[in-house]
């Protein structure tokens, strides 16, 4: 798995690459962490080049939300998800939780 991020402005955009499991889960929350610790209290969750996701990396998703709710004003959603990993988020009851658009773009604008 390869992690990049980026700021748009206010926003912090976290893009995973891969897979994240539970080889992977601990760099995915170090990231998220990092993303928080430096003052983001918007965060996009980019999964346009995931390809997979373990209960693992669901928690690390739950954590990230949970993060960004404990901030003033602190929002997180996520985008572009591939099929697969949207069935995933569906089965989990993921899809209630969490503020989900389907591209960057779109994503970007819940936070106007």
């Amino acid at each position: 798995m390869n992690i990049q991020t980026e700021k748009r402005g206010e926003v912090s955009v976290i893009r995973p690459t891969g897979r994240i499991d539970s080889a992977t889960a601990s760099a995915f929350d170090r990231t998220v962490n990092e993303v928080f610790d430096s003052g983001a209290r918007w965060v996009v969750l980019d999964m346009s080049q995931l390809e997979y996701i373990s209960s693992a990396g669901l928690r690390g998703v739950l954590i990230a939300g949970k993060k960004a709710r404990a901030l003033p004003g602190g929002k997180l959603v996520l985008c572009a998800l591939r099929e697969q990993i949207r069935e995933v988020f569906e089965i989990s009851g993921f899809l209630a939780i969490f503020a989900i658009t389907a591209d960057l773009d779109a994503a970007l604008r819940q936070f106007e």
